[in-house]
């Protein structure tokens, strides 16, 4: 019996210890239960989040920035302007519909541009997830990683998108052809004058169709075991 109570007492004298010096917390039963094959242990699921998160969002931004990325993708594609759909409907009926369809393509080219500028806010993100927040990850959803993220780090890639996605408007020539759009559509008679804010519009579509296609990345990982393409993703995305 004494050598059972000595043995209790020392392994909380562990447990205390791992703690103090910042070590990752562990419980009692984590040190009595043998660790069987396969199971997950804390530092398994935010490796394991962790990558597939990496991977998630690598793809995704690499996909998204490339010529097109969101022009040829009906998912994500940027439309013009739902709150200025009178505007394109009234420049269409008169013959303008190749300047309407010259805005959209530049809208999307201006977030195709911007979406290089989210891996590194993505990244900081991931490295500073929590135990907690891993296993309420690996237990949740197909989804449950993207929110995560869509959560930590929209007003970061908010604030980074906007002046990008503006100097990458004036780039693309999308402010001259909306300017012209607009004045157009305002020469109209009767029409009630309009100019929604371009910027905000596009930044967020973009941030918008960005997390669609992290969340269809995660979901690969959790459903496709050829996605897990290292040994900690199979660990712990293949139970």
């Amino acid at each position: 019996m004494n050598r059972i109570l000595s043995f209790a007492v020392f392994l909380s004298v562990l447990v205390f210890s791992t703690v103090a010096v910042g070590q990752f917390p562990i419980s009692i039963k984590q040190i009595t239960d043998p660790i069987t094959k396969g199971s997950l242990s804390e530092k398994d699921a935010v490796a394991g989040i962790r990558e597939a998160l990496v991977k998630g969002t690598g793809e995704t931004v690499k996909t998204v920035s490339q010529l097109n990325g969101y022009f040829a993708n009906p998912q994500i594609k940027i439309p013009f302007p739902q709150e200025a759909k009178d505007i394109e409907t009234k420049l269409r009926a008169i013959g303008l519909g190749s300047q309407v369809d010259e805005v959209v393509t530049s809208l999307n080219r201006a977030a195709e541009d911007a979406a290089k500028s989210a891996e590194p806010v993505f990244t900081a993100a991931i490295t500073g997830m929590s135990i907690s927040d891993a296993f309420n990850i690996v237990k949740g959803s197909n989804d449950a990683a993207t929110r995560y993220l869509e959560r930590t780090t929209s007003p970061e890639l908010k604030s980074k998108f906007s002046p990008i996605i503006k100097a990458s408007l004036d780039r693309v020539d999308a402010t001259r052809l909306w300017a012209d759009v607009i004045k157009q559509y305002n020469q109209i008679p009767f029409v009630k004058k309009q100019n929604p804010d371009l910027t905000a519009y596009v930044t967020d579509k973009a941030l918008a169709g960005l997390f669609v296609m992290v969340a269809k990345e995660e979901a690969k990982i959790r459903t496709n075991p050829a996605a897990r393409t290292t040994e900690i993703l199979k660990k712990v995305f293949g139970k």
